[in-house]
């Protein structure tokens, strides 16, 4: 049941950025991690109206990539897969990065085992 979700800053072009082929490409790598299931990751992106990056140069960008797992991997297996997924990010955004400064970040919460599920088919 993993949430991917991505937030970005309002001064990164929308082509550069894909974000179609950008989630697509995290559910992939994500998928063949092993650890996540396909069926059952849900991802989203949300685009900043208002944000400040560093020192407030307008110029400075940031995209950021949470993502909530459910209980019961190893803390190994985990960054395993954090790892690769930044890889990923970091592959995907390497021509946006080489034309502008963005802050790129990536974040990986396990969540508590007490959850509530209306329909998961």
């Amino acid at each position: 049941m993993p949430h991917i979700i991505v937030e970005y800053s309002n001064n990164l072009s929308e082509s550069a950025l894909d974000i179609d082929a950008l989630l697509k490409r995290l559910a992939d790598t994500a998928a063949a991690t092993g650890l996540f299931p396909e069926q059952g990751m849900r991802l989203r992106a949300y685009r900043a109206d208002y944000q400040r990056v560093g020192s407030g140069d307008p110029d400075s960008a940031f995209l950021h990539v949470g993502m909530n797992v459910g209980s019961g991997r190893t803390e190994e297996a985990r960054q395993a897969a954090g790892a690769s997924l930044f890889a990923t990010l970091k592959s995907h955004l390497s021509e946006a990065m080489a034309e502008q400064k963005i802050s790129l970040s990536f974040e990986m919460r396990e969540i508590a085992p007490v959850k509530f599920n209306y329909r998961n088919n």
